[in-house]
């Protein structure tokens, strides 16, 4: 469901309770192991982290380069962990750490909180710099 909120405040506001049981939770781990540069927004229709355009603005799309984001779907939740598209290691660690999840290249789509692996999803998180993450971007970017 993508919402047309502008500010996360309000895209909170729009969930029932029993969505912000799962996506209150989730953000605040999210928000503690961010690197420092990383600035959450309201992107995409949905929670993003992002590295905004004054630290790197030479995207391919004019828009801040992705790490995370949060939503709500019709059918559970989307976890999107741009890390785990740099790098395929990671992604066989969290595929052995959870049979239940359904992953995509770099969503986790999930219906509880108990499906995902919140230490791991922590060291995924933490696992970039600000710098080695634009590093990554820019090699993943020139590769194609």
């Amino acid at each position: 469901m993508r919402s047309e909120a502008t500010t996360v405040e309000a895209y909170l506001s729009e969930l029932t309770s029993e969505q912000r049981s799962v996506i209150e939770p989730l953000r605040k781990l999210i928000l503690e192991n961010l690197p420092e540069g990383i600035q959450e927004s309201m992107n995409w229709g949905m929670i993003s982290y992002e590295i905004p355009l004054r630290s790197f603005p030479d995207t391919y799309n004019k828009q801040p380069i992705g790490y995370a984001a949060l939503s709500v779907q019709k059918h559970g939740f989307s976890l999107y962990l741009m890390p785990l598209y740099m790098d395929d290691k990671k992604m066989v660690k969290l595929q052995k750490q959870s049979k239940k999840l359904m992953l995509g290249k770099s969503c986790i789509r999930f219906k509880t909180l108990e499906e995902i692996p919140l230490d791991l999803v922590a060291e995924i998180l933490r696992s970039y710099t600000v710098e080695t993450y634009i590093e990554a971007y820019k090699n993943i970017k020139g590769s194609l």
